[in-house]
């Protein structure tokens, strides 16, 4: 995790949970321990939050998306017009960006992931009776299956957090986790989200699309690059081009951006420059498990990295 903040002073507490949540007003008696674990991604960041205490907080609109579970305790939400308890295991979005709230926790500890609302228009756009960007329409998941995947992806990205502690994901690697948690939210949650391309979508999904597409994957691969980055250096919407690269290449943009990295770490492995592994060669071009590179690698290449960097290059 990149930081750690603790309290057991009331005022502070207070100020700590306003400022990484949402302007907040808490009452209640007794002990008032908060404990916050948390590591940033590219508009995004997740919590390990403990709120060791019995308190009431009338809680302003958060701007941002946050959901998870919790691991004990309960919560008690207050909305406008209705009010829901919520306890361990259960998957759920706290309250839409714009929502004031308010909150009765008991002796809570809680997984926590807290999205930008731009994150979202990074993997998917707004249908056309949507007014505004994408976003998410109810509190609860679309199903407890969609609930345990979303589940499943923000243990993944924690344990990828978990695996480099003391520094920072590679660049690459920690947007490609922040957008697989908001694909994963949108795939969870009812959204306003694009699902099925659209006649024009199709219209646009022609080889011109293609080649614009693929020269600015190959003039940018080096940066975060994102479906709607893709789309829009193409003129079309990310459904267009997806159904591009479907319908042409038999992949998805993200895949074969995928590989076109991995020929450049293939090239950066060739040139065996000083200093230089397996493990950092994959992680600068955005892979982040060695084991899953080499996979990746063997396929492509016939051989593993390993070989290439020690001079025995292939291909």
């Amino acid at each position: 995790m990149d930081q750690v903040l603790e309290t057991f002073d009331r005022d502070f507490a207070e100020a700590l949970l306003s400022e990484q949540y949402a302007a907040m007003r808490m009452s209640g008696t007794g002990a008032h321990h908060v404990r916050i674990a948390q590591a940033q991604l590219p508009g995004a960041r997740l919590d390990w939050t403990t709120l060791g205490m019995r308190a009431d907080f009338a809680v302003e609109p958060m701007g941002t998306y946050c959901l998870g579970s919790l691991r004990s305790g309960r919560v008690r939400y207050r909305y406008r017009s209705t009010e829901v308890l919520r306890t361990r295991g259960e998957l759920f979005l706290v309250g839409h960006p714009d929502e004031a709230m308010e909150v009765a926790v008991d002796q809570v500890d809680a997984d926590w992931a807290v999205l930008d609302t731009a994150l979202l228009g990074a993997v998917a756009q707004p249908r056309s009776d949507a007014e505004g960007p994408v976003r998410l329409l109810d509190r609860s998941p679309t199903s407890a299956a969609a609930a345990a995947e979303w589940s499943r992806v923000r243990a993944a990205v924690r344990a990828l957090v978990d695996g480099t502690p003391g520094a920072a994901l590679p660049a690459l690697v920690a947007a490609q986790a922040a957008r697989l948690l908001a694909a994963a939210t949108l795939a969870a949650f009812p959204s306003t989200a694009v699902v099925e391309p659209t006649a024009v979508d199709r219209h646009d999904a022609h080889p011109a699309t293609l080649r614009a597409a693929l020269a600015f994957m190959e003039s940018h691969a080096d940066v975060d690059l994102s479906a709607a980055d893709i789309a829009a250096a193409a003129s079309v919407t990310v459904r267009a081009v997806q159904l591009a690269f479907r319908r042409h290449l038999g992949t998805t943009p993200m895949a074969h951006l995928r590989r076109i990295r991995l020929h450049h770490a293939h090239d950066d492995l060739r040139r065996g420059d000083p200093g230089d592994t397996v493990t950092a060669v994959a992680a600068r071009w955005g892979f982040a498990r060695p084991s899953r590179f080499t996979a990746l690698y063997r396929a492509e290449f016939g051989a593993p990295p390993s070989a290439t960097l020690r001079g025995r290059a292939v291909g």
